[in-house]
């Protein structure tokens, strides 16, 4: 089996209609909303989420608290515009959808450990992005170089491995995120997530048309109507939530730089590369429009732009949201003009703080049993993928094996790293990345060593 494998882009952009590849055609507008509005209810909790963590943990006021979940939205709405629509050479023109990742939570927290009598430990944090940012946009031409060894067993091993490590992410939601709380894993919240589940999988099944395309948001949206009358959809935002907010430059803090605080986001910046690389191959699979090196470069570009705009209003490094690519398998919708109205969605969701309020009325057990049927999908692309490599090689089977095992350690043990240091663990508690890794180096030893012993005359 060959060790490298050529991507090329497919598509065409002009042309008839029927000539346009599926990912550059453009919907209706009513449908493409609904799509996009799709899109965001998938991604909300994933994009608030770091932004609520690190402002709590800070000790921001409501006010200010306010002010930085908006400002991830809306950088995350601007990264995701770019990403989709592409400027120059900036952006993967796939229906890619891009936010603050949740890796980089675990290093800012303990550069805010680090910033004891600081005034604004967030300025640090600030000016490390930026420059994770600027860096990660100038070797994204390099890094792409990785797609040449991404051959189908590798595609397919970490296609599914990303769709297994974000289980613990929906079963979390069902449950609850502390398992000491009274109500962790009650009754009510589990049958409210298998009802959904099983609501999203009928609606999939039986819908046609347009309506099976938004089974997911039919789902959400019947699932918190259910929730409503037993006390789990929060209206608590609205008392808040401003009606109008536009984020200002440097609003939340003027960057401030510090070495060991920028080499740490450095490294989540590499992860997060790492991971959209492996994002972007999947969903180029998914879409049928295989990533190849200039894909990858520009989305990566995109990755860096979006991260240095973000730490100039008020956000955090950027990068793919898998869940999202669930979706895209999920309701083969594949236009990536409907991520880009998702994009601006998400942008009026950060200058108007009310209207992300009633997105977060859908409640975490309901985007839960949602989110079981997304990354189930993600999986089973993987697999598909698989299916075109030759797993009845010993060597490919055990490739598949070794980088699972490895992949899914901190996915099922969250602490089995926890004594290694914390520069080595921004990268070992990445399933993802670490299988990723452990599937390119088996492919190299494996396919490598017989390539070059087949090459090799008999008698030499």
């Amino acid at each position: 089996m060959a060790l490298f494998k050529t991507r090329r882009n497919h598509g065409t952009r002009n042309g008839s209609p029927a000539d346009v590849h599926p990912v550059d055609q453009v919907p209706p507008p009513a449908r493409m909303l609904a799509y996009g509005v799709q899109h965001v209810v998938a991604m909300y909790a994933g994009v608030v989420a770091p932004p609520l963590i690190i402002g709590e943990a800070i000790g921001l006021p409501p006010t200010d608290l306010t002010l930085l979940i908006g400002a991830s939205l809306f950088t995350a709405g601007i990264a995701t515009m770019l990403q989709s629509l592409g400027v120059w050479r900036v952006g993967a023109r796939l229906p890619f959808v891009n936010g603050v990742t949740f890796g980089s939570v675990a290093p800012i927290l303990a550069i805010v450990g680090q910033q004891t009598g600081q005034e604004n430990p967030l300025s640090v944090i600030y000016g490390s992005v930026l420059i994770a940012g600027v860096l990660a946009f100038l070797v994204a031409p390099y890094f792409s170089r990785l797609v040449r060894f991404f051959p189908p067993v590798v595609n397919g091993t970490v296609i599914t491995l990303i769709g297994l490590s974000l289980m613990p992410v929906a079963v979390g939601w069902i449950a609850g995120q502390d398992e000491s709380a009274p109500d962790y894993g009650a009754p009510g919240k589990i049958l409210l997530g298998a009802s959904t589940f099983a609501l999203v999988l009928l609606l999939n099944r039986f819908l046609k048309g347009f309506l099976n395309r938004i089974a997911l948001l039919i789902g959400l949206v019947v699932g918190s109507l259910v929730a409503w009358p037993a006390g789990y959809v929060d209206t608590s935002t609205f008392a808040s939530a401003p009606l109008f907010d536009l984020p200002v430059p440097f609003d939340l803090g003027a960057p401030a730089f510090s070495i060991t605080a920028t080499l740490s986001i450095c490294i989540v910046m590499l992860v997060a590369m790492m991971e959209s690389t492996a994002d972007m191959i999947a969903l180029g699979e998914i879409v049928d429009r295989p990533a190849d090196e200039a894909t990858i470069a520009a989305g990566l570009r995109a990755d860096g732009a979006g991260s240095a705009l973000a730490a100039v209003f008020g956000g955090f490094t950027c990068s793919a949201f898998a869940q999202n690519v669930g979706l895209v398998a999920l309701t083969r919708v594949r236009s990536r003009y409907v991520v880009a109205t998702g994009g601006g969605v998400l942008v009026l969701l950060g200058l108007f703080p009310m209207a992300g309020a009633v997105v977060s009325l859908v409640p975490q057990p309901v985007l839960g049993g949602a989110a079981l049927v997304l990354f189930g999908s993600v999986a089973a692309s993987g697999i598909r993928t698989l299916g075109r490599a030759d797993l009845g090689d010993p060597l490919n089977s055990l490739l598949v094996a070794g980088a699972l095992g490895i992949g899914l350690v901190p996915v099922v043990a969250p602490g089995f790293y926890e004594s290694f240091p914390s520069s080595l663990r921004t990268v070992l508690d990445s399933g993802i990345s670490t299988g990723c890794i452990a599937a390119l180096l088996l492919n190299l030893l494996f396919n490598a060593f017989r390539r070059k012993t087949a090459d090799t005359p008999e008698n030499a």
